[in-house]
């Protein structure tokens, strides 16, 4: 058993995740999406799908991007 850093909990199910070189000890996936999601950088949301990186912030979605300032941003490309 090993305790959720997140949370506390003592769990025998609790389970590793290895991100950017450190090791996070978790009782669930929402305590994981807490600690390691980013965060949209315009309306706050965690970023648990693909998300947009640019300029050094994470956004959840294009309309978030494009809201702060970044030209061009779009979550489904015209072919």
């Amino acid at each position: 058993m090993a305790v959720c850093e997140v949370c506390g909990n003592d769990y025998y199910l609790s389970f590793e995740v290895t991100a950017a070189g450190a090791t996070h000890t978790f009782d669930c996936f929402e305590c994981a999406i807490q600690k390691l999601a980013p965060v949209c950088g315009v309306c706050g949301v965690r970023v648990i799908g693909h998300g947009i990186e640019a300029e050094q912030n994470y956004f959840c979605c294009a309309n978030c991007a494009r809201r702060a300032g970044i030209s061009g941003a779009v979550d489904h490309p015209k072919n």
